[in-house]
């Protein structure tokens, strides 16, 4: 079972967008872990946008993140990485798929309302970064059988 860190960021909390994020998770059938609502300090900025150190738009990200609360999430399902990536669209809204939620309510890439893990290895870093193992709830649905094949 893939885990993703899923971040709804200052732009999508001052839109009031967190329900329709996680409806749209909800119903493309994954299951949520973990959740809080937070503000996100310069040093747990720097450590997740780390890769990005030294490239122009690094201040930008670390002052932008940090702006405004933003909603933490951990998401879980089979195939999770590649479906949120899906439903959240292409980094680049104008060039998302229609229906996907950056298609759907973003212009630009500086306010793309969240953030997805690119990988299965980076979802299980960004977790362990953003979340106490005792955050995480284990727990089956009823529906899982319906929906997961396993």
């Amino acid at each position: 079972m893939e885990r993703s860190l899923v971040l709804v960021k200052p732009d999508g909390v001052q839109r009031a967008l967190i329900g329709e994020v996680i409806s749209r998770l909800e119903r493309r059938g994954l299951r949520l872990v973990a959740a809080k609502f937070m503000q996100v300090s310069t040093e747990l900025a720097e450590t997740h946008y780390a890769v990005h150190k030294g490239k122009p738009f690094y201040e930008g990200l670390i002052s932008y993140i940090s702006s405004a609360p933003v909603m933490a999430m951990v998401w879980e399902g089979p195939n999770a990485v590649a479906a949120i990536r899906q439903t959240m669209g292409s980094t680049r809204p104008t060039e998302a798929a229609p229906g996907s939620l950056r298609h759907d309510f973003a212009l630009e890439v500086g306010r793309n309302l969240t953030h997805a893990s690119d990988s299965v290895e980076n979802g299980a870093n960004e977790v362990a970064l953003w979340f106490k193992p005792e955050e995480l709830v284990d727990w089956n649905r009823e529906v899982d059988r319906w929906t997961f094949e396993k």
